[in-house]
């Protein structure tokens, strides 16, 4: 049971750097992007053949990741400098399908369909942390981290900013404010987070494949940072813990069969959404803005 509660303890950190990083780009910059798997996937690979090709610490793997993600966050940034609403979704949308195309067919650096297997053991210079409770404390510690860093970007000029261009990007601009330079900024930080997760996520998993950065893992983030609240640190918090946790408690459930479990779940998913954006549209957080 203690491994059982481990296991979702270190997944639900793991998903909820993945869904702060979305955050940054819903809540505060107003990008709504369904491809943030795509830059969850460069950083799981990233992390996974730094770890198969040169060292397996965690640390390396984890700023190598987001390194990456935010270099090729420009596939991303360049259509939301150009577009807006349904249009950058259109184009996120594109976006996300090209690189599970890419993920499934790059065999030398994703081993395509098959993925990428063997990932040796996390350690943390020279140290092994690949235990479930070190490697819970480390993800704690890089989600504290980062939770810090996004609270005191988004309380300072950069945050109120970027703030400003969500609520009127024309009003933004006619203050004087870079639109351009400060949405690419945002996108570079979100998608660095989304690699940093990725690391995390294929040195817990010790695999990784296309499956995992589907158009299916994006719309999930996306829920979860709509159910928790946009634009506040706990939201996507509280929205991880309940879509992770709800799996779980719905395999205690007699009366649905384990085949059902996840037409269930994507009802559940659904109805929790329409609700919430007719009685709470800014979340189960949002009020405390």
């Amino acid at each position: 049971m203690i491994a059982y509660l481990l296991n979702l303890a270190t997944l639900a950190t793991i998903f909820g750097i993945l869904a702060a990083s979305l955050n940054v780009l819903i809540g505060y910059a107003g990008i709504f992007s369904i491809a943030h798997a795509v830059f969850f996937g460069l950083g799981a690979y990233a992390g996974a053949q730094l770890a198969l090709q040169f060292i397996p610490d965690v640390l390396l793997a984890c700023l190598a990741g987001g390194a990456i993600s935010a270099a090729l966050s420009l596939c991303l940034a360049l259509p939301a400098l150009r577009v807006r609403g349904e249009y950058f979704v259109a184009a996120s949308l594109g976006l996300q399908m090209m690189a599970v195309t890419v993920f499934s067919e790059a065999h030398a650096l994703t081993g395509g369909h098959g993925g990428l297997v063997g990932i040796p053991p996390a350690t943390l210079f020279g140290a092994d942390v690949s235990g479930p409770a070190p490697f819970l404390v480390f993800a704690l510690a890089v989600l504290g981290l980062l939770l810090l860093a996004v609270r005191l970007l988004m309380r300072g000029s950069f945050g109120r900013a970027l703030m400003a261009i969500r609520d009127s990007e024309s009003a933004a601009e006619a203050f004087g404010k870079d639109v351009r330079a400060l949405k690419t900024l945002a996108v570079a930080l979100g998608c660095a987070m989304a690699g940093v997760a990725g690391a995390l996520f294929a040195f817990y998993m010790a695999f990784v494949n296309v499956e995992s950065f589907t158009l299916e893992q994006s719309i999930l983030v996306m829920a979860m940072v709509i159910i928790g609240g946009t634009a506040t640190l706990a939201g996507p918090l509280i929205g991880v813990l309940l879509l992770l946790l709800l799996p779980a408690g719905l395999s205690f459930l007699p009366f649905i069969p384990p085949t059902q479990i996840g037409a269930v779940q994507q009802l559940i998913y659904g109805l929790a959404m329409t609700l919430l954006m007719i009685f709470r549209p800014a979340g189960i957080a949002g009020g405390r803005r």
